[in-house]
């Protein structure tokens, strides 16, 4: 997807996941083609299944295959069923298509955010542990607050998301009850997604347990990695 910065910084709602963001930080001065509507496809998990620390193989492939692959093949759906309207389509049907496709489009970028920064030892390294003790006076008390706003997810629905914002270069958390809360130019760092079918198959309603399970398995280079590029969007946007 091919974004200007003036309407990156603009920072459209785009959900959690500030989408403009995410595709500026697709390569540095090569931004990415333009998607045909409907041609989404998955993408496979980042690490064997079999090798996580108290997440299951079948809780992770049911995650993977059931709810993520379902958002990119529903997003595909919707995308094309935009693609046919036209200045005749009743307004009511072009805001609904709309929601769905903002509803999706977040769901496959979190899903793919939340996978890939799964799959490590679980212990912060580079230059991103600086940033969170910068940011929050110290790692312990951000991971206080980071878990507090789980917790307050439990039971429900939502995601809680480490982002970097484009507007003033902090690093904040963000808690949501849907996909399509967000802040507009916030770059997700690192993201739990806290809806129940990410730990009900291994932890029924116990999902302190799964907030647990998950620290253990953050991959902290891709964070860290993800904070590189976040960096560099920021300087580029001036």
């Amino acid at each position: 997807m091919t974004i200007d910065r003036r309407e990156l910084l603009a920072g459209t709602a785009v959900g959690l996941v500030a989408l403009n963001a995410s595709s500026a930080l697709a390569g540095p001065g090569k931004p990415k083609p333009q998607l045909a509507a409907g041609s989404h496809k998955p993408v496979d998990l980042p690490f064997d299944p079999k090798q996580l620390d108290g997440l299951s193989e079948a809780m992770l492939v049911s995650h993977h295959d059931n709810n993520y692959a379902g958002a990119v093949k529903n997003l595909n759906k919707v995308e094309l069923d935009l693609d046919k309207t036209d200045k005749d389509t009743p307004g009511y049907l072009v805001t609904a298509l709309r929601e769905r496709e903002l509803t999706y489009t977040n769901s496959v970028i979190l899903h793919e955010r939340y996978f890939g920064n799964l799959g490590g030892d679980g212990k912060i390294a580079g230059a991103i542990g600086k940033r969170l003790d910068a940011a929050f006076t110290s790692q312990a008390r951000w991971e206080e607050l980071f878990r507090a706003t789980a917790m307050g997810l439990g039971g429900g629905s939502g995601w809680v998301v480490l982002d970097l914002s484009l507007q003033t270069g902090d690093l904040r958390i963000y808690g949501s009850q849907g996909h399509s809360q967000a802040v507009a130019t916030g770059v997700p760092l690192l993201v739990l997604d806290m809806f129940e079918h990410a730990y009900a198959i291994d932890f029924g309603a116990a999902h302190a347990k799964y907030v647990d399970a998950f620290f253990k398995n953050v991959d902290w280079s891709v964070v860290d990695k993800r904070l590189t590029r976040a960096d560099k969007a920021m300087a580029a946007l001036g």
